[in-house]
């Protein structure tokens, strides 16, 4: 669906001269790791410090384990398969930049979900979102299976996904996170920087927004 290329893509932009972004990340960690201390079967805490360390294979990892979920926050905002591979890879790239400001206080997904969402809200500001017809966003994860969303469960009708481009920003990315990614309300917070309370009111005035457009275009 678009996001297979985020990791070589992403090296390129970031890999000193001369190494090898096309090797793929599983065989860097096997050949340059000593027996019995696999980065494949590290946590993303420890994957981190392996990569501080000097040990960038361990980066690769952290891509590979994220990566999907990154890139479909980004088509959730963007709406189409080439915007979202882009902001992935930026996504991927700010973060192995700045990965020696990862405190971990919160887990490296919240980190990265931070992130991209981050990048989407930039390039929102700037550009439409082009919306792709439905049939070409088919290998996206269709959930919102969630009583307060039922609304979002025809993801068929392309007026829903206009409509979600027209909410206010922080409304669309607070909903986007909670019917299509369905993380809680707290870590929602961690992500946008917002207090709890102001996760759940802007999730509420956008599903109240949401109906109010998709009202006005009949």
């Amino acid at each position: 669906m678009g996001e297979g290329c985020t990791l070589d893509r992403a090296w390129a932009a970031v890999a000193a001269p001369g190494w090898d972004v096309h090797v793929s990340g599983e065989r860097r960690a096997r050949s340059a790791t000593p027996a019995g201390e696999s980065l494949l079967q590290a946590d993303d805490r420890a994957l981190v410090e392996a990569c501080l360390a000097g040990r960038r294979e361990a980066f690769d990892i952290i891509v590979q384990r994220h990566q999907r979920h990154v890139y479909q926050v980004c088509y959730r905002f963007m709406g189409n398969h080439e915007d979202a591979s882009d902001l992935a890879q930026d996504a991927f790239v700010r973060a192995y930049r700045g990965l020696r400001g990862f405190k971990g206080q919160s887990a490296i997904g919240t980190w990265l979900y931070r992130i991209s969402v981050n990048v989407c809200l930039n390039r929102v500001s700037v550009k439409t979102p082009r919306l792709e017809p439905f049939d070409a966003a088919g290998t996206v994860d269709e959930r919102g299976d969630r009583a307060d969303a039922a609304l979002l469960r025809d993801e068929r009708k392309a007026v829903v996904r206009a409509a979600i481009a027209r909410l206010p920003k922080k409304q669309r990315a607070t909903l986007i996170l909670r019917v299509y990614h369905e993380l809680p309300h707290e870590e929602i917070a961690a992500i946008l920087g917002n207090s709890v309370g102001a996760v759940k009111a802007n999730f509420f005035h956008a599903l109240a927004n949401l109906k109010k457009l998709l009202k006005e275009d009949g």
